[in-house]
């Protein structure tokens, strides 16, 4: 398995994280059936887990092997409730309940073929006529694929300064080839996100291309619905290298894919209630 030879120091972090908030590592080691001397070598970064171990610990976890090897800030942000916490409380929610119990969730299916990080092009509904450039994320939790994405936006007054900053957090259903999402945003607390994707399965370079709804509970972001490309970047989750690159570009950005750029059109397609 790849990950194995990834870097043992980041998983050493990670497990440590972990195992801070599980209680000792003695009963984790029970529980793991993991021989104690020989996690304490995981811990230190002396050594990586065979792909075995790495099966059974991201699983008793309730993670996806790929986190594990998180940025360890990343993994922290989640770890520490502003995500898994978050869903696991949406989860027990009765209209959560009711929504899922109507949804087809493939819950035994191995989807490492959309699992990771993604670049997330679209309109921007703030930068009219702007490509607006987030990341977005897709992982797997228990038995739920899950995702998150954040937007980054510049002042209109200087460039170079920070904005606004979204983030979105949900869930993933992958039903009949086709993937939905439902989100929140969670920093203002106020917008709800829909969107439906396919995958490309024709072109080697993974993307997939959708529609996304926002519906927004202030008068200043109008409700919206516009065409969305993901272009996929690698497994894991965010890290600070996918943050640096999010903006809103001109759509004559030589960064843009030409595949995205096709697909999103010249944005006249877009559809804002006032």
């Amino acid at each position: 398995m790849e990950y194995v030879n990834q870097d043992k120091a980041v998983l050493a972090t990670n497990l440590r994280t972990l195992c801070d908030r599980h209680g000792s590592v003695a009963a984790v080691c029970r529980k793991l059936n993991v021989n104690r001397q020989q996690f304490n070598k995981y811990l230190s970064g002396a050594h990586a887990p065979s792909a075995t171990n790495l099966k059974i610990i991201a699983n008793y976890f309730g993670l996806s092997v790929p986190i594990l090897f998180a940025d360890p800030d990343e993994f922290r942000t989640l770890v520490d409730g502003n995500f898994f916490h978050a869903m696991a409380t949406a989860r027990q929610l009765p209209e959560f309940s009711r929504f899922v119990s109507n949804m087809i969730v493939e819950n035994n299916s191995d989807r490492n073929d959309i699992v990771g990080v993604y670049d997330r092009y679209q309109y921007s509904s703030i930068y009219k006529g702007f490509v607006l450039r987030s990341a977005f994320c897709i992982y797997q939790n228990k038995e739920f694929l899950q995702h998150y994405y954040i937007e980054r936006f510049p002042s209109f007054d200087n460039p170079r300064k920070i904005e606004y900053v979204f983030k979105y957090y949900g869930f993933c259903f992958p039903v009949a080839d086709r993937l939905f999402t439902a989100d929140f945003e969670g920093i203002q607390s106020n917008e709800l996100t829909f969107g439906v994707y396919a995958q490309v399965k024709r072109n080697s370079k993974k993307f997939m291309f959708g529609i996304s709804s926002g519906i927004a509970a202030t008068v200043f972001r109008q409700p919206y619905s516009t065409k969305v490309a993901l272009h996929f970047r690698g497994p894991g989750l965010i890290r600070r290298e996918h943050l640096n690159s999010l903006t809103v570009m001109d759509r004559s950005d030589p960064s843009i894919p030409r595949e995205a750029l096709q697909y999103l059109g010249d944005g006249s397609d877009m559809i804002q209630m006032s």
